[in-house]
């Protein structure tokens, strides 16, 4: 009999998007400093909750977020509750305010405050990416030599990127750090064209989560001397599955004997029921397999936001 990874919740509440609301303005992750002009009448966490609301509705504009708020309804009402929304913002306030949401930076805060408060086991975390195929045809490598584009729709910024379980791949790519142990939640993240190299982008998931932890355990992509050398400077362990040869010299030497051990294995383990489910379940909730935007920035938004809500699950 299979069993199936469930991967836990630390909400309790009859529904997840006011369970996600409630704890974003809960928990300390972002404070807006005091700016030159006037002030902001709707602190940066309210926006980025309506931003949340938009996209786990699938609400297509800001007009239309507009008056899904502005409608009376119990579920409404506890939404505006819970967000302190007393006044609702104009539309031109949405889309003045959405773009200057800084994502990255509160993804980056959120894996801080869940490890530095110990909401999550902060011994080990765990690294991998995703491809994302690109909305609308492909362009092929032969036309975008020649800067030719052949039909109408191509998403010219997108690249193409190979993985050995779906081949080769037009679009963008997902890397993304996780918690390991009872509950798993995004620690990191950033998004790239499919073309950029994993190992690339260790230090960029990496560096937010130096001082806290112990271990990054992390699939053969991430093999490499630098990044080793990297993690030792920041007092963490990089664990991938590495092999040994005749010509292995003495370092990596350690690396393998490690890796093969008990503890190591049993360390490593924890990718199968961490990061790995974790992408499953942006996949299914959200849909992640097919970009629903052209172009780099719009999407880089909409996977940040989807990541904010999936790290309170």
């Amino acid at each position: 009999m299979t069993n199936h990874v469930k991967i836990p919740s630390k909400i309790r509440c009859e529904s997840f998007l006011i369970g996600v609301l409630y704890m974003l303005g809960t928990l300390s992750l972002y404070e807006d400093v005091i700016r030159r002009g006037r002030p902001y009448v709707y602190p940066t966490v309210m926006m980025l909750q309506l931003l949340i609301i938009k996209t786990w509705m699938r609400i297509p504009s800001n007009n239309m977020l507009h008056y899904f708020l502005s409608l009376d309804t119990s579920q409404n009402r506890k939404i505006r509750s819970i967000c302190n929304l007393y006044n609702l913002p104009d539309r031109r306030t949405f889309d003045r305010r959405f773009k200057i949401i800084p994502l990255k930076e509160i993804i980056g805060t959120m894996g801080s405050v869940f490890l530095s408060e110990k909401i999550v086991e902060n011994t080990t975390a765990s690294l991998d990416s995703s491809l994302i195929k690109a909305k609308g045809p492909v362009w092929h490598k032969s036309d975008m030599k020649q800067n030719r584009i052949p039909i109408a729709g191509i998403d010219i910024h997108a690249r193409w990127g190979f993985s050995k379980t779906r081949g080769w791949v037009f679009g963008y790519k997902l890397h993304m750090s996780c918690s390991t142990g009872k509950l798993i939640v995004p620690l990191s993240a950033d998004f790239t064209t499919a073309n950029i190299a994993d190992c690339q982008m260790y230090r960029s998931l990496v560096d937010s989560l130096a001082g806290m932890l112990q271990n990054i355990i992390a699939d053969p992509a991430y093999d490499d001397g630098k990044l080793y050398q990297y993690s030792k400077e920041n007092n963490l362990r990089l664990i991938c599955p590495i092999k040994k040869y005749d010509s292995t010299p003495p370092d990596r030497l350690k690396l393998v004997e490690f890796y093969e051990s008990v503890e190591g294995q049993e360390i490593y383990s924890d990718r199968k029921i961490s990061i790995e489910p974790l992408f499953e379940i942006l996949k299914s909730t959200f849909g992640i397999r097919l970009c629903d935007w052209h172009g780099k920035s719009k999407n880089r938004k909409a996977y940040a936001v989807q990541l904010n809500s999936v790290g309170f699950f």
